[in-house]
Protein backbone atom coordinates (compact mmCIF):
# COMPACT_ATOMS: atom_id res chain seq x y z
CA UNK A 1 0.00 0.00 0.00
CA UNK A 2 1.30 3.54 -0.80
CA UNK A 3 1.02 4.75 2.79
CA UNK A 4 2.98 1.89 4.35
CA UNK A 5 6.38 3.68 4.62
CA UNK A 6 4.93 6.51 6.71
CA UNK A 7 5.76 5.18 10.19
CA UNK A 8 9.42 6.12 10.38
CA UNK A 9 9.06 9.34 8.44
CA UNK A 10 6.24 10.81 10.47
CA UNK A 11 7.86 10.75 13.90
CA UNK A 12 8.30 14.13 15.53
CA UNK A 13 12.08 13.75 15.18
CA UNK A 14 11.86 13.39 11.40
CA UNK A 15 13.91 15.92 9.50
CA UNK A 16 12.62 18.26 6.81
CA UNK A 17 14.28 19.91 3.84
CA UNK A 18 12.69 23.30 3.15
CA UNK A 19 12.79 24.41 -0.49
CA UNK A 20 12.20 28.08 -1.29
CA UNK A 21 12.00 29.29 -4.92
CA UNK A 22 12.96 32.95 -5.09
CA UNK A 23 12.73 35.39 -7.98
CA UNK A 24 13.14 39.04 -7.01
CA UNK A 25 12.10 38.52 -3.39
CA UNK A 26 14.40 40.99 -1.61
CA UNK A 27 11.50 42.43 0.41
CA UNK A 28 10.53 39.14 2.04
CA UNK A 29 13.25 36.49 1.73
CA UNK A 30 15.06 37.29 5.00
CA UNK A 31 11.90 36.97 7.12
CA UNK A 32 11.05 33.70 5.41
CA UNK A 33 14.48 32.22 6.09
CA UNK A 34 14.49 33.41 9.70
CA UNK A 35 11.12 31.74 10.28
CA UNK A 36 12.35 28.47 8.78
CA UNK A 37 15.62 28.56 10.74
CA UNK A 38 13.62 28.63 13.98
CA UNK A 39 12.00 25.25 13.22
CA UNK A 40 14.12 22.49 14.83
CA UNK A 41 12.57 19.87 12.54
CA UNK A 42 14.01 21.64 9.48
CA UNK A 43 17.66 20.65 9.07
CA UNK A 44 18.14 21.93 5.53
CA UNK A 45 17.01 25.19 3.89
CA UNK A 46 17.52 25.36 0.14
CA UNK A 47 16.83 28.73 -1.48
CA UNK A 48 16.71 28.45 -5.26
CA UNK A 49 17.50 31.81 -6.81
CA UNK A 50 15.61 31.93 -10.10
CA UNK A 51 17.64 34.56 -11.98
CA UNK A 52 16.72 37.41 -9.64
CA UNK A 53 17.74 40.89 -10.72
CA UNK A 54 17.43 42.44 -7.27
CA UNK A 55 19.33 41.75 -4.00
CA UNK A 56 17.69 38.39 -3.27
CA UNK A 57 20.87 36.33 -3.72
CA UNK A 58 22.98 38.88 -1.83
CA UNK A 59 20.62 38.77 1.15
CA UNK A 60 20.67 34.97 1.22
CA UNK A 61 24.47 34.87 1.09
CA UNK A 62 24.59 37.29 3.99
CA UNK A 63 22.33 35.05 6.07
CA UNK A 64 24.42 31.94 5.38
CA UNK A 65 26.95 33.14 7.96
CA UNK A 66 24.37 32.85 10.76
CA UNK A 67 22.14 30.07 9.38
CA UNK A 68 24.49 27.10 8.93
CA UNK A 69 21.89 24.83 7.30
CA UNK A 70 21.12 27.39 4.58
CA UNK A 71 22.26 26.85 0.99
CA UNK A 72 21.80 28.99 -2.11
CA UNK A 73 21.20 27.28 -5.44
CA UNK A 74 21.06 29.02 -8.80
CA UNK A 75 18.94 28.20 -11.82
CA UNK A 76 20.39 28.67 -15.28
CA UNK A 77 17.25 29.74 -17.10
CA UNK A 78 13.98 27.90 -17.63
CA UNK A 79 14.03 24.78 -19.82
CA UNK A 80 11.49 24.58 -22.62
CA UNK A 81 8.15 23.28 -21.43
CA UNK A 82 8.68 24.27 -17.78
CA UNK A 83 7.12 26.96 -15.63
CA UNK A 84 9.93 28.82 -13.86
CA UNK A 85 8.76 28.05 -10.32
CA UNK A 86 8.32 24.36 -11.10
CA UNK A 87 11.86 24.15 -12.45
CA UNK A 88 13.27 25.96 -9.41
CA UNK A 89 11.61 23.70 -6.84
CA UNK A 90 12.51 20.59 -8.83
CA UNK A 91 16.15 21.70 -8.68
CA UNK A 92 15.83 22.17 -4.93
CA UNK A 93 14.19 18.76 -4.49
CA UNK A 94 17.12 17.08 -6.27
CA UNK A 95 19.49 18.55 -3.68
CA UNK A 96 17.30 17.75 -0.67
CA UNK A 97 18.48 14.95 1.63
CA UNK A 98 15.66 14.52 4.17
CA UNK A 99 12.59 12.26 4.28
CA UNK A 100 10.19 15.23 4.13
CA UNK A 101 10.21 18.07 1.60
CA UNK A 102 8.61 21.38 2.52
CA UNK A 103 7.92 23.58 -0.50
CA UNK A 104 7.20 27.13 0.60
CA UNK A 105 7.20 30.56 -1.02
CA UNK A 106 9.67 33.32 -0.24
CA UNK A 107 6.90 35.56 1.12
CA UNK A 108 5.76 32.99 3.70
CA UNK A 109 6.53 33.46 7.39
CA UNK A 110 6.27 30.30 9.48
CA UNK A 111 5.10 30.58 13.06
CA UNK A 112 7.08 28.79 15.80
CA UNK A 113 6.06 25.13 15.84
CA UNK A 114 4.71 25.16 12.27
CA UNK A 115 6.89 22.29 11.08
CA UNK A 116 6.10 20.23 14.18
CA UNK A 117 2.37 20.74 13.63
CA UNK A 118 2.69 19.64 10.02
CA UNK A 119 4.51 16.47 11.05
CA UNK A 120 1.91 15.82 13.73
CA UNK A 121 -0.90 16.20 11.19
CA UNK A 122 0.85 13.72 8.90
CA UNK A 123 1.33 11.23 11.72
CA UNK A 124 -2.24 11.46 12.99
CA UNK A 125 -3.77 10.82 9.56
CA UNK A 126 -0.98 8.74 8.00
CA UNK A 127 -0.79 11.35 5.24
CA UNK A 128 1.93 11.64 2.63
CA UNK A 129 1.14 15.29 1.84
CA UNK A 130 0.26 18.06 4.28
CA UNK A 131 -0.65 21.53 3.10
CA UNK A 132 -1.87 24.66 4.85
CA UNK A 133 -3.64 27.59 3.27
CA UNK A 134 -1.76 30.50 4.87
CA UNK A 135 -3.22 33.31 6.90
CA UNK A 136 -3.34 36.31 4.58
CA UNK A 137 -1.60 39.53 5.58
CA UNK A 138 -3.37 42.44 3.88
CA UNK A 139 -2.47 46.10 4.18
CA UNK A 140 -3.88 47.97 1.18
CA UNK A 141 -7.59 48.36 0.45
CA UNK A 142 -7.37 46.34 -2.76
CA UNK A 143 -5.81 43.41 -0.89
CA UNK A 144 -8.59 43.52 1.70
CA UNK A 145 -11.19 43.61 -1.05
CA UNK A 146 -10.03 40.99 -3.53
CA UNK A 147 -8.04 38.38 -1.63
CA UNK A 148 -10.68 37.38 0.96
CA UNK A 149 -13.37 37.35 -1.73
CA UNK A 150 -11.33 34.95 -3.88
CA UNK A 151 -10.51 32.68 -0.97
CA UNK A 152 -14.16 32.49 0.01
CA UNK A 153 -15.04 31.46 -3.55
CA UNK A 154 -12.25 28.88 -3.64
CA UNK A 155 -13.39 27.42 -0.30
CA UNK A 156 -16.59 26.39 -2.04
CA UNK A 157 -14.66 24.54 -4.72
CA UNK A 158 -11.84 23.09 -2.61
CA UNK A 159 -13.48 21.91 0.59
CA UNK A 160 -11.05 20.83 3.30
CA UNK A 161 -13.35 17.97 4.27
CA UNK A 162 -13.58 16.65 0.70
CA UNK A 163 -9.84 16.94 0.09
CA UNK A 164 -9.08 15.13 3.36
CA UNK A 165 -11.58 12.33 2.64
CA UNK A 166 -9.75 9.37 1.05
CA UNK A 167 -13.01 8.29 -0.58
CA UNK A 168 -13.44 11.63 -2.36
CA UNK A 169 -11.64 12.33 -5.66
CA UNK A 170 -11.20 15.99 -4.67
CA UNK A 171 -7.57 17.03 -4.27
CA UNK A 172 -5.92 20.37 -3.57
CA UNK A 173 -2.91 21.92 -1.89
CA UNK A 174 -1.38 25.36 -1.45
CA UNK A 175 2.17 25.76 -2.71
CA UNK A 176 2.90 28.38 -0.06
CA UNK A 177 3.08 25.50 2.44
CA UNK A 178 3.20 22.06 0.87
CA UNK A 179 5.01 19.32 2.78
CA UNK A 180 5.33 15.93 1.13
CA UNK A 181 7.04 12.70 2.05
CA UNK A 182 10.04 12.09 -0.20
CA UNK A 183 9.07 8.57 -1.21
CA UNK A 184 5.59 9.74 -2.29
CA UNK A 185 7.07 12.70 -4.16
CA UNK A 186 9.41 10.45 -6.11
CA UNK A 187 6.70 7.84 -6.72
CA UNK A 188 4.44 10.32 -8.54
CA UNK A 189 7.29 11.88 -10.50
CA UNK A 190 7.70 15.04 -8.42
CA UNK A 191 7.58 18.39 -10.15
CA UNK A 192 8.94 16.77 -13.30
CA UNK A 193 5.43 15.33 -13.69
CA UNK A 194 3.81 18.78 -13.54
CA UNK A 195 6.41 20.80 -15.45
CA UNK A 196 3.85 22.70 -17.51
CA UNK A 197 1.22 23.32 -14.84
CA UNK A 198 0.49 26.91 -13.87
CA UNK A 199 -1.26 25.51 -10.75
CA UNK A 200 1.47 23.04 -9.88
CA UNK A 201 0.35 22.66 -6.25
CA UNK A 202 -3.15 21.44 -7.14
CA UNK A 203 -1.80 19.26 -9.95
CA UNK A 204 0.74 17.63 -7.63
CA UNK A 205 -1.92 17.01 -4.99
CA UNK A 206 -4.13 15.38 -7.62
CA UNK A 207 -1.32 13.04 -8.65
CA UNK A 208 -0.55 12.14 -5.04
CA UNK A 209 -4.16 11.34 -4.19
CA UNK A 210 -4.72 9.45 -7.44
CA UNK A 211 -1.73 7.26 -6.53
CA UNK A 212 -3.49 6.22 -3.32
CA UNK A 213 -1.73 8.45 -0.80
CA UNK A 214 -3.60 10.46 1.81
CA UNK A 215 -3.75 14.25 1.86
CA UNK A 216 -4.20 16.68 4.74
CA UNK A 217 -5.28 20.21 3.81
CA UNK A 218 -6.24 22.74 6.48
CA UNK A 219 -6.34 26.43 7.26
CA UNK A 220 -2.90 27.75 8.16
CA UNK A 221 -4.10 30.37 10.62
CA UNK A 222 -1.57 30.46 13.45
CA UNK A 223 0.84 28.29 11.43
CA UNK A 224 1.99 30.26 8.39
CA UNK A 225 1.23 33.76 7.16
CA UNK A 226 1.78 35.38 3.78
CA UNK A 227 1.50 38.77 2.23
CA UNK A 228 1.00 37.58 -1.31
CA UNK A 229 1.25 40.85 -3.21
CA UNK A 230 2.86 44.18 -2.40
CA UNK A 231 1.37 46.19 -5.25
CA UNK A 232 -1.88 46.32 -7.19
CA UNK A 233 -0.06 45.41 -10.41
CA UNK A 234 1.48 42.25 -8.97
CA UNK A 235 -1.84 41.23 -7.41
CA UNK A 236 -3.64 41.67 -10.71
CA UNK A 237 -0.94 39.76 -12.59
CA UNK A 238 -0.91 36.92 -10.06
CA UNK A 239 -4.64 36.30 -10.06
CA UNK A 240 -4.87 36.79 -13.81
CA UNK A 241 -2.42 33.92 -14.12
CA UNK A 242 -4.29 31.58 -11.77
CA UNK A 243 -7.96 32.41 -11.38
CA UNK A 244 -9.33 31.05 -14.65
CA UNK A 245 -7.88 27.61 -13.96
CA UNK A 246 -8.89 27.70 -10.28
CA UNK A 247 -12.57 28.26 -11.01
CA UNK A 248 -12.74 25.48 -13.57
CA UNK A 249 -10.75 26.46 -16.64
CA UNK A 250 -13.66 26.69 -19.10
CA UNK A 251 -15.73 29.57 -20.51
CA UNK A 252 -18.85 27.98 -19.00
CA UNK A 253 -17.22 28.03 -15.58
CA UNK A 254 -16.48 31.74 -16.01
CA UNK A 255 -20.11 32.47 -16.93
CA UNK A 256 -21.40 30.44 -13.97
CA UNK A 257 -19.05 32.26 -11.62
CA UNK A 258 -20.02 35.67 -12.96
CA UNK A 259 -23.69 34.81 -12.63
CA UNK A 260 -23.39 33.55 -9.06
CA UNK A 261 -21.17 36.32 -7.68
CA UNK A 262 -22.22 39.54 -9.36
CA UNK A 263 -25.31 41.11 -7.66
CA UNK A 264 -27.32 41.53 -10.86
CA UNK A 265 -30.68 41.92 -9.12
CA UNK A 266 -29.32 44.51 -6.70
CA UNK A 267 -27.92 46.57 -9.58
CA UNK A 268 -31.18 46.32 -11.52
CA UNK A 269 -33.27 47.41 -8.52
CA UNK A 270 -30.92 50.32 -7.80
CA UNK A 271 -31.16 51.44 -11.43
CA UNK A 272 -34.94 51.36 -11.15
CA UNK A 273 -34.50 53.64 -8.16
CA UNK A 274 -33.55 56.44 -10.54
CA UNK A 275 -37.22 56.61 -11.46
CA UNK A 276 -38.89 54.94 -8.48
CA UNK A 277 -37.54 56.05 -5.08
CA UNK A 278 -38.93 52.97 -3.33
CA UNK A 279 -36.79 50.76 -5.59
CA UNK A 280 -33.72 52.67 -4.42
CA UNK A 281 -34.65 51.91 -0.81
CA UNK A 282 -35.26 48.24 -1.63
CA UNK A 283 -31.98 48.01 -3.53
CA UNK A 284 -30.06 49.41 -0.59
CA UNK A 285 -31.55 46.74 1.69
CA UNK A 286 -30.77 44.02 -0.81
CA UNK A 287 -27.18 45.24 -0.91
CA UNK A 288 -26.95 45.19 2.90
CA UNK A 289 -28.35 41.65 2.88
CA UNK A 290 -25.67 40.58 0.38
CA UNK A 291 -22.99 42.18 2.55
CA UNK A 292 -24.19 40.37 5.67
CA UNK A 293 -24.19 37.05 3.82
CA UNK A 294 -20.67 37.80 2.68
CA UNK A 295 -19.71 38.61 6.26
CA UNK A 296 -20.86 35.19 7.45
CA UNK A 297 -18.82 33.60 4.66
CA UNK A 298 -15.79 35.63 5.72
CA UNK A 299 -16.02 34.42 9.31
CA UNK A 300 -16.44 30.80 8.20
CA UNK A 301 -13.17 31.21 6.32
CA UNK A 302 -11.43 32.93 9.26
CA UNK A 303 -11.40 36.45 7.83
CA UNK A 304 -12.61 39.46 9.88
CA UNK A 305 -16.34 40.20 9.54
CA UNK A 306 -15.44 43.88 9.15
CA UNK A 307 -14.20 43.19 5.62
CA UNK A 308 -17.84 43.33 4.47
CA UNK A 309 -17.09 47.04 4.05
CA UNK A 310 -15.10 46.07 0.93
CA UNK A 311 -17.89 43.97 -0.58
CA UNK A 312 -18.73 46.32 -3.47
CA UNK A 313 -15.14 46.87 -4.67
CA UNK A 314 -14.50 43.17 -4.07
CA UNK A 315 -17.22 42.16 -6.50
CA UNK A 316 -15.97 44.63 -9.10
CA UNK A 317 -12.33 43.56 -8.76
CA UNK A 318 -13.27 39.88 -8.82
CA UNK A 319 -15.33 40.22 -11.99
CA UNK A 320 -12.54 42.22 -13.61
CA UNK A 321 -9.68 39.88 -12.76
CA UNK A 322 -11.73 36.80 -13.64
CA UNK A 323 -12.50 38.23 -17.06
CA UNK A 324 -8.86 39.26 -17.52
CA UNK A 325 -7.74 35.75 -16.56
CA UNK A 326 -10.13 34.20 -19.05
CA UNK A 327 -8.95 36.56 -21.80
CA UNK A 328 -5.27 35.81 -21.11
CA UNK A 329 -5.85 32.07 -21.29
CA UNK A 330 -8.01 32.46 -24.38
CA UNK A 331 -5.19 34.36 -26.06
CA UNK A 332 -2.82 31.57 -25.07
CA UNK A 333 -0.33 33.31 -22.76
CA UNK A 334 0.01 34.30 -19.11
CA UNK A 335 2.63 36.53 -17.51
CA UNK A 336 4.40 36.20 -14.18
CA UNK A 337 7.46 37.98 -12.81
CA UNK A 338 8.72 39.20 -16.13
CA UNK A 339 8.20 35.95 -18.00
CA UNK A 340 5.50 35.04 -20.49
CA UNK A 341 4.27 31.47 -20.69
CA UNK A 342 2.23 30.05 -23.57
CA UNK A 343 -0.68 28.05 -22.17
CA UNK A 344 -3.56 25.98 -23.34
CA UNK A 345 -7.05 26.73 -22.03
CA UNK A 346 -6.54 24.10 -19.31
CA UNK A 347 -3.63 25.99 -17.80
CA UNK A 348 -0.79 23.87 -19.20
CA UNK A 349 2.06 25.10 -21.33
CA UNK A 350 1.64 24.60 -25.04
Amino acid sequence: MPNAPATAATSRSALISAIVPARNEEASIAACIDSLACQPEISQILVVNDQSTDKTAEIVRGLMATVPNLRLLETQGVPEGWVGKNHAVALGAREATNPWLLFTDADAEHEPGAAARALQAAQESNAALVSFSPEQVMEKWYEKALIPFIYCRLARKFSYDAVNDPASPDAAANGQFLMIRRDAYDAVGGHASVTAEVLEDVALAQRVKSAGYRLVFHSGKGIVRVRMYRSFASMWEGWTKNLYKLIGGTPKAVLREMDSTFPWIVVLVLLLGIKFPFALFAGAWLLIFRQINYGSELTRNQFPFSLILYYVPAVGLYAGVLWASYRRHARGTVEWKGREYPVQAGGRLK
